[in-house]
């Protein structure tokens, strides 16, 4: 069979990612931190106020996040100033300080009505997991 009489082949999808900017994101500018703050503050979300302040005091991955148990966090009555916990991935622990800003909201959420008797920091909102998923 000769070249000229074979179909030519075209592809009939455009792929998902062309024209767009692929690769590791640049990170928040404080700015930018301070205006998701603002908005969960000002939308009354204390569960994603207290999330986003410790992922962003803790630099935690977000596997090790969500599996944050209130015991981890909270001694004696209130939020503990510096706490420490043992990454999944590497089997290290990491030490980390709560600020001030974190440990408002995380009281606030930890004294929500929802929290009352809860083992893990973030429970889920889906019966069947036991803490919120990382996707």
């Amino acid at each position: 069979m000769s070249v000229e009489l074979l179909p030519i082949l075209r592809p009939t999808r455009v792929p998902w990612n062309k024209g767009r900017i692929i690769g590791q994101k640049r990170p928040l500018m404080p700015k930018h931190v301070w205006s998701i703050r603002v908005r969960l503050e000002m939308a009354g979300n204390a569960r994603d106020l207290a999330l986003f302040n410790l992922a962003v005091d803790s630099k935690l991955r977000g596997c090790d996040l969500v599996g944050l148990k209130v015991r981890d966090v909270f001694a004696a009555g209130r939020v503990k100033e510096l706490t420490s916990m043992i990454q999944s991935k590497t089997g290290k622990p990491v030490r980390f300080e709560i600020t001030e800003t974190t440990r408002v909201s995380l009281e606030r959420w930890i004294g929500d009505p929802e929290m009352i008797g809860r083992e893990l920091l973030w429970p889920s909102r889906i019966h069947g997991s036991p803490h919120l998923s990382t996707r």
